[in-house]
């Protein structure tokens, strides 16, 4: 089996955004995702940033649903077209 490749474990460059970051920023909740991780990393107790993770909670229920609406009217102007 030496040759089978393995896992890759090398760093990636610190200019490549982390695909989790990449995601977050399209929903436009970025900001409120990085209040919490400053929270965090300040406090070390997440019970404390309870605001913080409302705010992103929120943010992110918004983007949902935004998400949602713009399926359906996709899904009926396909249906419209047929």
């Amino acid at each position: 089996m030496s040759g089978s490749p393995g896992h890759n474990w090398k760093q990636k460059p610190e200019d490549e955004e982390d695909p989790l970051d990449q995601m977050i920023s399209r929903t436009g909740c970025a900001a409120s995702h990085y209040a919490v991780q400053e929270c965090m990393a300040e406090h070390q107790d997440w019970r404390k940033c309870q605001a913080q993770v409302q705010t992103f909670k929120a943010c992110m229920k918004e983007h949902h649903q935004r998400r949602a609406e713009e399926l359906q009217k996709r899904q009926q102007l396909a249906q419209a077209r047929n």
